[in-house]
């Protein structure tokens, strides 16, 4: 997805109508609404168009006779005319709105729906800020057409065909004076429609841009701050701000130039029409002075006729400027919309096949048969791994970051497809399932412990949201969480932001371990679950692991090899294949690439034993960076 530099020319291309419809078929479901209106649309243009008229009557029947009983009549008429186009303009403004953020609501929800469908993968390829803009700000774009450009278009048609018939009504040959000028209006507008297209589309880029700096700032601001890169983030984020801020003004300076422009072409237009049209009032008055009589005058225009005339040519280029304006939004109403259509059409890498049932309840024996894996074809980061993990055998993944073991565990929940062989949860393809059942048969605690905002509470119970509150407690209290819920001010009640953000490192993997174990799955998935948190709560953990495998099928990854001492089976992966497979003793005595990890570990603490590294939670390196 392009967000640097100038627009792409795919996205510079004409309106698509195939896009069009497909975005008006958002508002088909209103129909209904959309005609009643347009009927006020329709009454709203006419109402607009009799008051220029209603003046001109008011001129030439009644001031200059005096008839003041006829001009009183004629401006009460005129006063109705106004209030009836108000409540017209009200109704299709609030119903066109109306019908907008409906159809605008119904694009958000698809496309939150779409972004919880699609594969991790799509994540990684596309910057988050930049689909934040998706649903922000090009969805925006689309608002603004639907709620006001589609009536915009409606009124000034209908406004500018009106205007037409009414100008030929009164004078055919001041009419047609007066279109000689609209070939240069439509020569200025459409110079300046590609320009200001052009400037607009580059500040949506600029702003998506943007827009991902600035997520991406955010996320990582303790590494910003680590690091001491704040000023030079700054300079970054002030880079692409200027760059936003060229765009605006590019586009503003453009627009601004328009109105002024089209407006001098209508000027010129005008006094067209007061110089013609002037002249024929002028001789029409010398000829009624000179007592040629009245069939003599009615070839000429009146006084009133005249300003009823010109406040129609003023008008007249109103609509042709407002129709250039809905043009350009609505080049930019579809280009964004080819974004999110794009998205919505996105196919997830993973998808449940066809006639895929849901898997029963699973005792939990895992086996992978030959499977092979890349996330970008030609680059493998599995090859031929093949093991088998019976019921409640705790399985542990070591090696190398970078090895491919988290890759196992993504193939393992079907977070991804391998491109060849089989896993296989008793004896069921995982690829025959759906991956809501699948899913439900698993927790995973990884190392970066990610806690949606809201209390401790609905933390917890997150994998099972109807759990009561007592369950919770128990849960929490099963793996030491409740020792520290208890001590915070509101308890279970308490909110922990954004991430988590109130809570520690190891409180939030406490109520990571408390979801898991509330979610009483039949596998476990543990990566580096243990390595971020201080060693009085890794023995808190450690003490609690027990209950939590207990009659769990489990794969730990762990770089901390102290910590999988006592595994049923430990798989050494290395350069996405399994080079060793055994228990701590079988390996240690095998003198291989285990061996070697392990002594790498403990030879700066010989004198202690190797257990006592579980209380250093810097031993070993971070995973993960790894595969994901």
């Amino acid at each position: 997805m392009h967000i640097h530099g100038a627009p792409d020319e795919d996205d510079l291309r004409p309106i698509d109508p195939g896009i069009l419809r497909r975005l008006l078929g958002y508002v088909a479901p209103y129909r209904l609404k959309v005609l009643a209106s347009a009927a006020m649309m329709v009454v709203g243009s006419l109402t607009g168009l009799l008051p220029p008229y209603l003046l001109g009557v008011a001129i030439d029947r009644y001031i200059t006779a005096g008839n003041l009983a006829g001009l009183t009549w004629v401006a009460l008429i005129y006063v109705g005319v106004y209030l009836v186009h108000w409540l017209a303009s009200y109704w299709q403004t609030y119903i066109m709105s109306w019908v907008g953020q409906k159809a605008i609501y119904a694009i958000r929800r698809d496309l939150f729906a779409q972004f919880q469908k699609l594969d991790v993968g799509f994540f990684q390829k596309h910057p988050t800020g930049v689909l934040i803009s998706r649903a922000t700000n090009d969805v925006e774009a689309m608002s603004e057409l639907i709620s006001g450009g589609i009536v915009e278009v409606i009124n000034d048609v209908l406004t500018l065909a009106g205007i037409i018939t009414i100008m030929f009504f009164l004078n055919v040959r001041l009419a047609v004076f007066s279109l000689l000028i609209l070939p240069l209006v439509v020569l200025v507008a459409t110079v300046f429609r590609g320009r200001v297209m052009i400037a607009y589309r580059d500040v949506r880029h600029k702003i998506a841009k943007m827009a991902a700096n600035l997520q991406e700032t955010i996320s990582g601001v303790r590494v910003t701050q680590a690091f001491v890169r704040e000023e030079a983030n700054n300079e970054r984020f002030s880079a692409t701000n200027q760059e936003n801020y060229r765009a605006n003004m590019r586009a503003a300076y453009l627009f601004a130039l328009f109105v002024p422009t089209v407006e001098i072409v209508g000027a010129l237009g005008t006094a067209i029409v007061i110089w013609v049209g002037g002249s024929s009032v002028v001789h029409g008055l010398q000829q009624a002075a000179a007592a040629v009589g009245a069939v003599a005058g009615s070839a000429y225009l009146t006084p009133g006729e005249l300003i009823a005339f010109l406040t129609y040519v003023t008008r007249f280029y109103q609509p042709i400027r407002d129709l250039v304006a809905v043009y350009n939004q609505t080049q930019q109403a579809t280009a964004a919309a080819e974004k999110i259509f794009g998205i919505l059409d996105t196919t997830p890498a993973v998808v449940d096949r066809a006639g895929a049932g849901e898997i029963e309840p699973v005792r939990g024996e895992i086996e992978f048969k030959d499977v092979s894996f890349s996330y970008v074809p030609g680059e493998p980061v599995l090859d031929g791994i093949s093991f088998r993990a019976e019921p409640g055998q705790r399985v542990a993944l070591v090696g190398p970051t970078g090895a491919g073991k988290t890759s196992i565990i993504n193939l393992l929940g079907r977070f991804y497809d391998p491109q060849s062989g089989t896993v296989l949860i008793d004896g069921c393809d995982v690829r025959d399932v759906t991956q809501s059942s699948l899913r439900r048969q698993m927790a995973f605690v990884l190392q970066d412990t990610f806690l949606f905002s809201g209390t401790i509470e609905e933390s917890i119970r997150f994998g099972k949201p109807e759990a009561t509150r007592e369950e919770c407690v128990v849960a929490a209290r099963t793996v030491g969480a409740d020792q520290f819920i208890a001590k915070l001010p509101e308890g279970y009640d308490t909110q922990v932001e954004e991430r988590g953000g109130k809570l520690s490192v190891g409180q939030r993997q406490l109520v990571s371990f408390a979801r898991a174990l509330l979610a009483d799955p039949r596998v476990l998935v543990l990566d580096e679950a243990t390595s971020s948190v201080d060693a009085y709560t890794e023995i808190i953990i450690q003490r609690a692991m027990g209950r939590l495998l207990e009659g769990r099928t489990c794969i730990i990854i762990a770089h901390r090899l102290s910590t999988v001492r006592d595994a049923d089976l430990i798989l050494v992966v290395d350069d996405g294949k399994i080079v060793e497979r055994g228990r701590h003793a079988d390996l240690m005595d095998q003198g291989g690439l285990y061996r070697r990890l392990y002594e790498m570990q403990f030879r700066q603490e010989p004198d202690e034993e190797p257990a006592s590294a579980a209380a250093n939670p810097d031993a070993g390196g971070r995973s993960e960076a790894e595969d994901v």
